[in-house]
């Protein structure tokens, strides 16, 4: 079994198909959406192919060490990471033929209108060894 992360994009990724952003939806799409999420989360846990996921809030800051005996040093608003990622799902599964099928799987989660968002997701393998040097 191998673990990839699934990340879900609020921007960065190509347009999805349904491209109309969650702060538009209505309550109950928002709610048939988190539905969908949990129902295929709750499947691969039967199958033993889901680890966790979370959905990310929106908030956020850069943090850096600053020397010895100095407060770690913030900085940011920044569109990066905070401004990009939605939220992520951990899977473990046989290959990365099946971690694609289930991305296909769930990037067709309901949006705006209750139809599939058709969403991009970045599938990212876990590094399982340290990576090799050439000298």
């Amino acid at each position: 079994m191998a673990k990839y992360l699934l990340l879900k994009h609020y921007r960065g990724a190509p347009a999805a198909v349904n491209d109309v952003p969650m702060d538009q939806w209505t309550p109950a799409e928002i709610e048939a959406h988190l539905r969908y999420m949990n129902d295929f989360a709750a499947r691969l846990e039967k199958s033993g192919e889901y680890v966790d996921g979370q959905a990310l809030a929106p908030e956020g800051a850069w943090v850096r060490y600053d020397g010895e005996g100095k407060p770690p040093v913030t900085d940011g608003p920044f569109a990066e990471t905070k401004d990009l990622i939605a939220g992520w799902m951990i899977i473990d599964v046989d290959s990365f033929e099946r971690a694609v099928e289930l991305a296909g799987e769930l990037s067709a989660a309901p949006g705006a209108g209750g139809k599939p968002i058709h969403e991009w997701l970045e599938v990212r393998p876990f590094l399982t060894a340290p990576p090799t040097v050439t000298e």
